[in-house]
């Protein structure tokens, strides 16, 4: 009767240790889930009739084909490339021709000293399309002719801000701007870049034109009208 008891006790105790276990196993899990499902979320999303809040585009005119550009705010070649077809790219919007879908994304923080400058600047671009999408196209023109150089700290939060304003935005922008309102989203966006043909990593400009992804090396020649236009009757 003894060693029965005993072995009933070792029973129980077993039993409890695993429950134990299970439930730390379990906490575990838990607490493993829930980083990663943070690290992923978009987080607050930009809610306007503008924005696409599952690819990331503020939307440009209303036309039936399509034209998107995936940009960084401190790339050259996305200067570069405002400079070469922005123009073009407005007409086709404005003319409804085109719905030019403009995806701020942040890949080079690196490069702005620590200040995350991408991002917010990409942040700034979504605060704008929140208070009012019309000023969008100016907002982003402004950001190019003030871009900062690579390497450097970039504009300053107030800057951003007093860009958005000037460019016809409210003074509530400035809040958003500073608070990186949308820089979990910024983040989550850019991880849907598409890659450009043979690439293995993202890349700012990308442009695709009516869903189809150019190659910059190949498809980008500087000429609006073969690179651009030409694609849409095509």
């Amino acid at each position: 009767m003894m060693m029965a008891a005993v072995r009933k006790s070792t029973n129980c105790f077993a039993i409890g240790v695993t429950a134990a276990a299970l439930v730390i196993v379990l906490i575990v899990g838990g607490v493993v889930w829930f980083a990663n499902s943070q690290a992923t979320s978009p987080g607050t999303l930009p809610e306007s009739s503008a924005v696409n809040t599952e690819n990331g585009a503020i939307a440009i005119g209303s036309g039936a084909k399509s034209v998107d550009t995936y940009v960084d705010f401190m790339c050259p070649v996305c200067n570069s490339f405002e400079q070469a077809y922005g123009p073009t790219l407005q007409q086709l919007a404005d003319d409804g021709t085109i719905t030019l879908n403009i995806h701020p994304i942040a890949i080079l923080d690196r490069l702005s000293q620590g200040t995350q400058y991408s991002t917010r600047a990409a942040n700034a671009a979504y605060c704008v399309a929140v208070d009012d999408p019309a000023n969008v196209s100016a907002y982003v023109k402004a950001l190019y002719a003030q871009q900062p150089k690579e390497n450097t700290a970039g504009l300053d939060d107030a800057t951003l801000a007093s860009i958005a304003t000037s460019a016809g935005a409210s003074d509530s922008v400035a809040s958003c701007i500073s608070d990186g309102t949308y820089t979990r989203f910024v983040t989550a966006m850019t991880a849907k870049t598409p890659l450009q043909a043979n690439a293995t990593s993202i890349a700012t400009p990308t442009i695709a034109v009516n869903g189809v992804t150019l190659n910059n090396q190949s498809d980008l020649t500087g000429d609006p009208q073969k690179d651009i236009v030409d694609r849409l009757d095509g």
